[in-house]
């Protein structure tokens, strides 16, 4: 016995997945009216359209900064997308600005993993095998990979937990806004000061 897909419920999986109304109904349909397995299946379909996506040219978007309570902490971000019109739309505003709070909260060094200077990944590297001396070859280089890529969800904003969103990665949630607003969006650089540092 199938499910019968109301509309209401391909409304309320386009509100927490920003997909299209016809990819909501086709994603709950073959989840059987599960809407956690209908996300599941958007996701894998976003991301291949974010795929597409990421080859275009992003020379719009906004820098946008903020200063936590007090003063101690500051951070400037520049994040662009592909046209002026997401640029100046409040939801894309709002997801910089989250991003703005997130790296005052988690203090991320770089944007992504490929930023990471090669000197501190062979000094992790370094320290997390004298940590595991004495284990079989084998194991020490699946123990040390294991805390590499620990060490990039510390570093590289990509990589870390989404501090408003922790069971998702700010990667995840930027796949999120690519596919929601069908444009190449792009986290181009940031700064975070703070005081005394």
């Amino acid at each position: 016995m199938s499910q019968v897909i109301t509309a209401q419920m391909v409304s309320a999986l386009r509100e927490k997945t920003g997909a299209g109304l016809m990819d909501c109904k086709k994603a709950l349909a073959d989840a059987h009216g599960n809407t956690d397995e209908a996300i599941t299946i958007l996701r894998k379909k976003l991301g291949a359209k974010v795929d597409k996506l990421a080859g275009r040219s992003a020379k719009e978007g906004v820098v946008e900064s903020y200063i936590h309570l007090g003063g101690k902490v500051g951070v400037m971000i520049e994040v662009n997308c592909e046209t002026d019109f997401v640029a100046r739309n409040e939801d894309f505003r709002a997801f910089v600005r989250d991003l703005c709070l997130h790296i005052a909260a988690a203090s991320p060094v770089c944007v992504s993993r490929d930023e990471v200077p090669e000197a501190d990944l062979a000094k992790e590297r370094e320290i997390a095998a004298a940590q595991v001396e004495g284990k079989p070859p084998a194991a020490v280089q699946k123990i040390v990979e294991g805390k590499i890529e620990k060490y990039y969800s510390t570093v590289a904003l990509l990589d870390q937990p989404f501090v408003k969103v922790p069971d998702k990665t700010v990667k995840e949630m930027l796949t999120e806004r690519i596919a929601k607003t069908g444009e190449n969006i792009q986290v181009r650089r940031f700064v975070r000061y703070q005081l005394g540092t």
